[in-house]
């Protein structure tokens, strides 16, 4: 006969009676389950096909990433050519290559070498087929061509996929969502579930923004109104500001420190003014050289660029050593908040283009529940009869097992902050029918 000690038998009741109480909040409405102490708050989540939610679908933008992969090809070969300081004309980017023109033949295959150096393995160490990232080869007349192959192309791609739902997730989570679904779909697609978001206004503004931030000076040189004629010196561009009315400004492209070197973002309350700002602070690599940019150019205006738009330009009164700083600019709250999230959250490799949205409305999931309620309760009754009448007293232990293992389950559950979805649903039920089918052998071998 199997036999428990007492410390044995009392620790067994204790541990399901705890887990058990962990189900409770589930059977109370959720603004009563707020008033009680935070630890005891935990419960299970409805997923999307429950309580309805946001569905999205975001494709990342082919085009750019082709565009942006032209354009680093184009740099290194700029770099490369000084570096070894080998004279070269029209460095131009078009269609899938890169061309250049090397002014000295003689110069030509010490030029090949080391362009060539540029092209590595596609899928890192190991290669792809043999497949590498560029093919360089002598166009003549002095032209040296670098092409892009299609397959680094989609190996960008993957890699840009790959980083998007990195900083999609971190996004998403700052709204303070629970249990959303970020997954690949596809090659080039990325598919978001939030449960619970009905208006997914505000998570498509945050998806939508690439939010490539950079530091970059404004050019004095020029004026904004003879820019805009096409007076725009090689090294600048205008870009306009994200305020109304807009703005245009003479920027130069030289990018003075990046969003990447950011390590915080918090959204504050100016001391002096009380308006809206966005605190943030540098890496000790971004702050080494954001107080070297400031130290160089005080007095001088600067600009900080997000997406391309200027979204506040003050002048360097002094160098800015601390590594932190703010920005202001005629903020609202809720864009100061969302500001912070998205410099956070880093910047996406490339765009992203929604092509499906859809709302699940909560109309659908509380069908779903009701129904499925109306089965557990037409299934346990059933499942509780049969077996009181078939094995009396046993069918009593039988059901009250049953029931403490359905408990536990929900109680581990809420204990994680679980998804419950309709699949959940499914397999506790078929828990329990385990449950059942192990204690029906059980009394039959007794019975026997």
């Amino acid at each position: 006969m199997l036999y428990f000690t007492r410390w044995k038998a009392l620790a067994i009741i204790l541990s399901a009676l705890v887990v058990c109480l962990c189900a409770v909040p589930n059977f109370f409405p959720e603004h009563t389950v707020k008033t009680w102490p935070k630890w005891a708050q935990r419960h299970l989540v409805l997923g999307l096909d429950l309580q309805g939610g946001s569905h999205i679908l975001l494709e990342v933008d082919a085009n750019s990433v082709k565009k942006d992969k032209l354009d680093q090809v184009r740099d290194d070969v700029r770099r490369v050519l000084r570096e070894n300081k080998i004279p070269y004309t029209g460095l131009t980017a078009r269609g899938d290559y890169v061309e250049v023109r090397i002014s000295k033949d003689d110069e030509r295959p010490t030029a090949l070498t080391k362009l060539r150096e540029l092209s590595q393995p596609l899928g890192g160490l190991l290669g792809a087929n043999g497949q590498r990232s560029l093919d360089v080869s002598d166009a003549g007349d002095g032209l040296i061509r670098l092409t892009v192959p299609p397959a680094a192309i989609a190996d960008r791609i993957r890699q840009s996929v790959d980083q998007s739902i990195q900083i999609v997730e971190r996004r998403v989570n700052e709204l303070g969502t629970v249990e959303p679904l970020i997954q690949r779909q596809g090659s080039d697609r990325i598919l978001v579930q939030v449960p619970g978001l009905q208006d997914p206004t505000r998570l498509k503004e945050l998806l939508g923004k690439t939010a490539k931030l950079d530091f970059r000076m404004v050019d004095p040189t020029v004026p904004a109104d003879q820019a805009m004629r096409g007076g725009v010196p090689p090294d600048s561009e205008v870009l306009m500001s994200s305020q109304s009315p807009k703005i245009p400004y003479v920027i130069k492209k030289q990018v003075l420190v990046s969003g990447a070197d950011l390590t915080d973002a918090q959204p504050g309350f100016d001391q002096r003014s009380g308006e809206p700002i966005v605190s943030f602070r540098f890496n000790s690599f971004g702050a080494r050289k954001f107080a070297r940019a400031t130290t160089d150019n005080v007095g001088q205006p600067f600009a900080i660029v997000l997406d391309n738009e200027v979204i506040s330009a003050p002048v360097i009164r002094e160098p800015i050593v601390s590594g932190s700083g703010q920005i202001s600019g005629n903020f609202t709250v809720q864009q100061a908040n969302d500001l912070s999230i998205l410099m956070r959250a880093g910047a996406l490799p490339a765009p992203l283009t929604i092509i499906e949205e859809r709302t699940v409305g909560p109309g659908l999931g509380q069908d779903s529940i009701e129904k499925g309620e109306l089965a557990a309760y037409v299934g346990s009754i059933l499942v509780i009869v049969f077996m009181l009448l078939t094995y009396r007293l046993f069918g009593v232990f039988a059901n009250i097992a049953v029931a403490i293992n359905v408990a536990m389950i929900f109680g581990v559950l809420s204990l994680l902050n679980a998804t419950l979805t309709l699949p959940g649903i499914a397999g506790i039920v078929l828990t329990v029918g385990i449950a059942v089918d192990s204690n029906v052998l059980i009394y039959e071998r007794i019975r026997e």
